[in-house]
């Protein structure tokens, strides 16, 4: 760390918000190609390297060292594209299901409750990774904490619940056709 980075850092840590405009233009380059590489995304690079520095500006006070500030901020920056990854993981099973859903006519669902039967069916681990998810409406992260296993197979597990699922409710569906 540089002398100068050391002054901005003692001068916001006594006071002075206005010199942290030295320190975000120091390190705002370096933020985004971490957070691109993090992300696969320019854009979104750009977005989570500024919530990272409005996050650093509001937590100054936290900042142990003014020796540790690149690292602290990098570990900023960490804990934001992991949220970041976990909003979109997020909205994309709700587009997963949102479409899967609206394969099944939702008179046929309220009726018959295709759905709720197809889930019940599922054998026991992907019945619960799919009611935790989704009735319990827990991250991906927290299952696999939760069941201790690998965030990984918490994915693919649910994949292949998902799979299943669409075979159970287009075979009953096909069924309902044949009467």
């Amino acid at each position: 760390m540089s002398e100068i980075d050391k002054y901005y850092i003692e001068r916001c840590l006594d006071g002075h918000p206005d010199d942290f405009r030295h320190l975000v233009r120091r390190y705002q380059g370096v933020l985004i190609a971490n957070l691109a590489g993090k992300l696969g995304d320019r854009d979104k690079a750009e977005e989570a390297a500024q919530e990272t520095l409005v996050r650093a500006y509001f937590s100054m006070k936290k900042l142990k060292s003014p020796d540790l500030f690149f690292s602290w901020l990098l570990g900023i920056a960490d804990n934001v594209a992991k949220e970041q990854i976990r909003k979109e993981q997020i909205q994309l099973s709700r587009e997963a299901i949102r479409s899967f859903s609206e394969e099944i006519p939702s008179s046929e669902l309220s009726e018959d409750f295709s759905l709720e039967a197809a889930v019940a069916n599922l054998p026991e681990m992907y019945r619960k990774i799919v009611l935790l998810r989704y009735y319990g409406t827990q991250s991906c992260n927290d299952i696999a904490k939760q069941l201790d296993m690998p965030l990984g197979t918490v994915t693919k597990q649910l994949s292949r619940a998902y799979a299943m699922l669409r075979q159970s409710l287009q075979q009953e569906k096909a069924k309902s056709y044949e009467v």
